[in-house]
């Protein structure tokens, strides 16, 4: 699964610790999900979209091999 998360987190000039405790998770798990290394639950990915005040869709995209 590929996320747009530090790109968005550039638009609104936050930082993963911002993001953080704004979705109720630890730095690391932002960290992890923006390098791929986690995928997020169905309430977590869709906390980090309302955060951003934009569509899952836009945050997160299903690759060819999910």
């Amino acid at each position: 699964m590929k996320n747009t998360i530090r790109v968005a987190r550039a638009e609104q000039r936050i930082t993963q610790q911002e993001l953080a405790n704004a979705t109720g998770v630890s730095r690391q798990t932002i960290n992890a999900i923006e390098s791929g290394k986690f995928v997020p639950s169905t309430v977590l990915a869709l906390k980090i979209a309302h955060t951003f005040q934009k569509p899952v869709e836009e945050i997160f995209q299903l690759e060819e091999e999910d």
